[in-house]
């Protein structure tokens, strides 16, 4: 997830009554930079700027973690009015009283969401899109397709790797799987995968936090391997570069990614709009189609090209694994602190 620093408002415009005045209300945004900036511009902030007459400035700050951090910090006056998060930060904020509530009654579209993804993010988040951590690695440097996440292990891939630090959740996910790869599990017996972590990191380049830069070791050739969300990885596909991605045997885990509203905004009812908004049918396929992810609306056209490479908690349940997303929140300072002892030295 990338983080470049951007003042971000959306100006409505409400008309006086009887006096012929305007008003210009602020809404400030959270979210991310890198493709997914100019996606979200192109796909949803343009259509909603010509719909409603809104001025839209975007604001990319901080990974999820770090944008939650934030809101607790300010006990929910973060400073922006909506944020983009995921459904661990979604069942925390609701737990610590810190986001607001979400309900049909004021966001109509919340009803068209398919019940247990909506269900993954709680009562405060808008599921607007679901991904996975996939292995993307390239095509022409790999002798054989890997098939596993111990693939990562493999010997032509020392100092071929390069790794996410664990700002980033997808860094979490992945000590998970090569937990639950070498006998582990997802919560409560993690030691396998901090053990496959250590040695992962051993091939590693190093780490980094940016989405964007991850993929841009990828894309200049000197790493060869990665885990990366699959609608990242799969806009690289289409670009024609020489690399693909899979879903490991062994399964993944979902990324359900959320529209959030701190308790302290100043602008709630714009912020629902917006969400409002974002829900919406032909929105939710721009977005699929643009940002080649998977929805939580099942009434949605998905291109072809897209619809083998999707996984959805119904078909696939078998195949993707998740976590109790508030322990898994309260295992992190933990396991934060034994990932800067026992897996980052391995890699210098």
């Amino acid at each position: 997830m990338g983080a470049k620093r951007m003042l971000a408002s959306i100006c409505l415009t409400v008309s006086g009554i009887g006096s012929g005045s305007a008003e210009a209300e602020t809404l400030i945004i959270n979210s991310y930079g890198g493709p997914y900036e100019g996606i979200i511009r192109e796909r949803i902030i343009e259509p909603f700027e010509k719909r409603f007459n809104i001025d839209v400035v975007y604001d990319a700050v901080g990974s999820a973690q770090q944008d939650y951090a934030k809101i607790k910090a300010t006990k929910g006056q973060p400073g922006f009015d909506l944020v983009v998060m995921t459904a661990s930060q979604s069942l925390q904020g609701c737990k610590d009283g810190l986001l607001e509530k979400l309900a049909p009654t004021s966001i109509p579209n919340l009803s068209a969401l398919q019940a247990d993804l909506a269900a993954v993010a709680g009562e405060c988040g808008a599921v607007h899109e679901v991904q996975y951590l996939s292995l993307l690695y390239r095509t022409d440097k790999l002798a054989t397709i890997p098939v596993s996440w111990n693939a990562l292990l493999e010997p032509e891939l020392s100092k071929r790797v390069i790794l996410p630090t664990f700002q980033n959740i997808m860094a979490v996910y992945l000590l998970e799987m090569m937990s639950v790869t070498n006998g582990g599990d997802l919560i409560d017996n993690v030691d396998p995968g901090f053990d496959a972590m250590a040695k992962v990191s051993a091939q590693s380049v190093g780490f980094e936090q940016s989405s964007a830069i991850l993929e841009s070791y990828l894309r200049e050739g000197s790493v060869w391997a990665m885990p990366f969300w699959n609608g990242r990885a799969q806009l690289m596909v289409d670009e024609g570069l020489p690399v693909d991605y899979i879903s490991p045997k062994e399964g993944t885990i979902p990324l359900v990614a959320t529209l959030n509203i701190p308790v302290g905004a100043a602008n709630k009812e714009a912020a629902r709009k917006f969400i409002e908004f974002f829900l919406e049918k032909s929105s939710q396929e721009a977005w699929v189609a643009g940002y080649r992810v998977g929805s939580a609306r099942v009434d949605i056209s998905v291109p072809d090209e897209l619809k083998d490479r999707q996984l959805t908690a119904g078909p696939d349940g078998d195949r993707l694994h998740l976590p109790d997303l508030l322990r898994l929140q309260e295992k992190l300072p933990e396991w934060a602190e034994r990932w800067e002892r026992d897996v980052v030295p391995n890699a210098r």
